[in-house]
């Protein structure tokens, strides 16, 4: 896999010139032309190295290495200073700062190259070292759409309570959005924080033992894992590392991991759905909820997920006078859709009100025969994979 190097320099012609040498070297380059981009550019591009300059305006070389060093998510990240001062006091500042090595500007070529790969042969990223985890152990299937507001908590915990329930597998619930969730409390949980704590640490201190201590049980026998309702937590949506920790931990210790991603595609959606077996996306028959969806599917085609792996999903939450019809949705989207669950606002409100899921509520309502064909195409799916790999 080829390495990413994140340059923060506010000098264009710094960028342009050493991010051609290392680009020539086979790296990957990401750059920024200040302190601010660059700590959001380190969060949204994950990069293997931070070439990083001192003297900058608003926020120097300095402060940027502090704050990297601060966060849990960046402060393995190795940084290599760069800057036109060659003083000892500057060198001694930069390491107290939080930099890992030291460069002069202008440097030769091959300087900075025997400087980055020395670094990088040192440097080991957290979920590099667990990668062995995250092989296929639980069939994971992902739970997303394009806008807000279309139950798929809801979905996902009641695909999860069914794969529990009726078929008898050990399943994990997982919500993947800090500072939003919800399924803790639908289910009467306690200690809904057992996520945030973990997203705290550093990658490399997540054992597969703090995750199977952070799970939550349902009274049916689900595991979960809430996310935070606390708003203030979303800044944790950054703390991709971490996620990845967790989720291959997670992939680790149970047969099925039913993962609600939440609306749209963040940083941290994009970093784990390719790792998802199939993904399932909600639409409903709005006009604009369909132009959106069709987006989204498009989006995740370009993260290398195959059109096989997404199940699309129609949730009609209203009366049908309200909505397009199945053939109108069909024609629009033109994608297959797998499943239609129609409208069931009292069933729902009522599970809330129990602390418990739908298709537990109600075992013979329709909508638990929705939930259990969505599960029959899952174990079709999941079959078929399985058969290939034969």
């Amino acid at each position: 896999m080829t390495e990413k190097i994140l340059i923060i320099d506010d000098d264009l012609d710094t960028l342009r010139l050493v991010g051609l040498m290392l680009q020539k070297q086979g790296y990957e380059i990401a750059a920024a032309n200040n302190g601010e981009q660059g700590l959001a550019k380190v969060a949204e591009e994950s990069p293997d190295l931070i070439l990083l300059d001192v003297m900058m305006p608003d926020m120097d070389g300095y402060e940027v290495a502090k704050r990297l060093r601060a966060n849990p998510e960046t402060a393995g990240i190795p940084i290599l200073m760069f800057t036109a001062k060659s003083q000892l006091d500057d060198k001694v500042t930069g390491f107290e700062a939080g930099a890992d090595d030291y460069l002069t500007k202008p440097t030769h070529p091959t300087e900075l190259q025997a400087h980055v790969r020395a670094l990088l042969s040192r440097s080991v990223k957290p979920e590099k070292k667990q990668a062995v985890l995250s092989d296929q152990r639980a069939y994971t299937i992902g739970v997303i759409s394009a806008r807000g507001g279309l139950g798929l908590s809801s979905i996902a915990l009641n695909l999860g309570s069914f794969f529990s329930s009726e078929k008898g597998a050990e399943t994990v619930v997982v919500e993947l959005k800090p500072g939003a969730g919800t399924i803790g409390r639908n289910l009467g949980l306690r200690d809904l924080n057992s996520s945030t704590k973990l997203l705290k640490n550093a990658p490399e201190k997540i054992t597969e033992e703090d995750v199977k201590k952070a799970l939550l049980e349902h009274d049916s026998g689900l595991q979960l894992l809430p996310a935070s309702e606390q708003p203030k937590d979303m800044k944790l949506s950054n703390a991709i590392s971490q996620s990845k920790a967790i989720f291959s931990h997670l992939r680790s210790i149970t047969n099925y991991l039913i993962a609600d991603f939440g609306a749209g595609l963040p940083s941290l959606s994009q970093a784990l759905l390719p790792q998802c077996d199939q993904i399932m996306v909600v639409i409903e028959g709005f006009s604009n909820s369909i132009a959106h969806s069709k987006i989204l599917i498009e989006n995740l085609l370009e993260l290398g997920i195959e059109e096989k792996q997404i199940i699309l999903v129609l949730n009609n939450r209203m009366r049908s006078d309200m909505l397009l019809s199945l053939n109108q949705v069909k024609e629009t989207i033109d994608f297959p859709i797998a499943v239609t669950l129609t409208p069931a606002p009292e069933l729902f409100f009522q599970a809330i009100n129990l602390n418990t899921t739908a298709i537990l509520h109600e075992p013979e309502s329709m909508t638990n025969q929705q939930f259990k064909k969505m599960v029959e195409i899952i174990s079709e799916n999941k079959a078929k994979s399985e058969e290939k790999k034969e």
